[in-house]
């Protein structure tokens, strides 16, 4: 039951996402109408392309918790440069942010590939410099919208298709990291690091150079993400993001990825983003606490991590497992 369970739980997460999208609705019809879904897609986009990094830097049995004050430091440097030198093309900024954040991605990636300690422990150091950097920076002090420009705040919400660009963001991320892994042979390497480093060692495939990897992408997207979120929301200052990495691990949780490595989809990612965006979006619409909202989504990360546990029996995904095997019986032979 539980192996036929995980194997569709994609399939079954989007199927709650729509039953519970339809429950709300039936007690608050502008819920389900078009502009409100597309406002819940677009206050999920940021969400989802976090969780994508954070997927591939669990994919290698890595995690970031750097990525909030990332995304923080990232904003704050692109919102001073914005209100000191509002000449500066917002396109050039959007690109700064990113290479920045791939910049702090480096820092941890380093420290976890050349010095081998703990993922969580690098990260956590980091999340707190980052965050000191963004005081020094800043003084303890704020950037409004009224400080930035207006081709700066309207980029996220010009709207293309009927879909705001922020959104549309989201949708390129999802479409770029599910060909990168899938086709990629960086992609599937990020399995095999962390789904079987042993088949990894036999195939050539270096497990901490990828775990190194996966932490310059994660940090490319934070740092894309710094743009987007101080454009979205108006304001930047030192508590922004605060917190949010934790959302950011839960969605990942909640779509299947492991925390044990080598197991998750991008389709899984995208689904456990969306559900905490419901979740999030609705609860307050029925005037549910923000106190309940807390012991709900925690209830929801506790069960779908008792749901991995038990995908974690089954083994994880073996790229390139045949030749590994090969070079296993050709050295017996020898």
């Amino acid at each position: 039951m539980w192996q036929q369970l995980l194997k569709h739980r994609e399939a079954l997460l989007a199927g709650v996402i729509v039953l519970l999208v339809l429950a709300i609705g039936s007690r608050v019809p502008s819920f389900i109408s078009p502009v409100s879904l597309v406002e819940i897609f677009n206050d999920t986009a940021i969400l989802l392309i976090l969780a994508l990094g954070q997927m591939m830097v669990l994919l290698t049995k890595g995690i970031d918790l750097s990525m909030a004050a990332n995304l923080a430091l990232t904003g704050m440097i692109v919102a001073l440069l914005n209100f000191h030198y509002p000449q500066v093309p917002v396109w050039m900024l959007l690109c700064l942010s990113s290479a920045l954040g791939l910049v702090l991605g480096m820092i941890n990636g380093l420290l976890v590939w050349m010095l081998g300690l703990p993922a969580i422990v690098v990260t956590l150091g980091t999340m707190s410099i980052y965050r000191g950097c963004i005081f020094l920076l800043s003084g303890g002090g704020w950037v409004n919208a009224n400080q930035m420009s207006a081709d700066f705040l309207g980029l996220p919400r010009a709207v293309l298709l009927g879909l705001p660009v922020l959104s549309w963001c989201a949708i390129a991320t999802v479409l770029l990291v599910g060909y990168f892994l899938r086709y990629s042979r960086t992609g599937r390497a990020l399995y095999t690091a962390g789904g079987n480093p042993t088949a990894a060692y036999y195939t050539g495939i270096d497990a901490g150079k990828m775990q190194f990897v996966s932490f310059c992408l994660s940090g490319a997207l934070a740092g894309f993400c710094g743009y987007l979120w101080i454009s979205r929301f108006a304001v930047a200052y030192v508590d922004v993001a605060n917190g949010f990495e934790l959302q950011v691990v839960a969605a990942c949780v909640i779509g299947g990825i492991s925390t044990m490595g080598g197991i998750g989809r991008v389709s899984g990612c995208l689904f456990g983003a969306l559900f905490l965006g419901v979740i999030n979006n609705a609860l307050p619409v029925i005037g549910v606490s923000p106190f309940w909202q807390m012991a709900i989504s925690g209830t929801v990360i506790v069960i779908a991590v008792l749901l991995n546990e038990r995908g974690n029996r089954r083994k994880g995904r073996l790229i390139l497992r045949n030749a590994a095997l090969a070079r296993q019986k050709q050295a017996v032979k020898s």
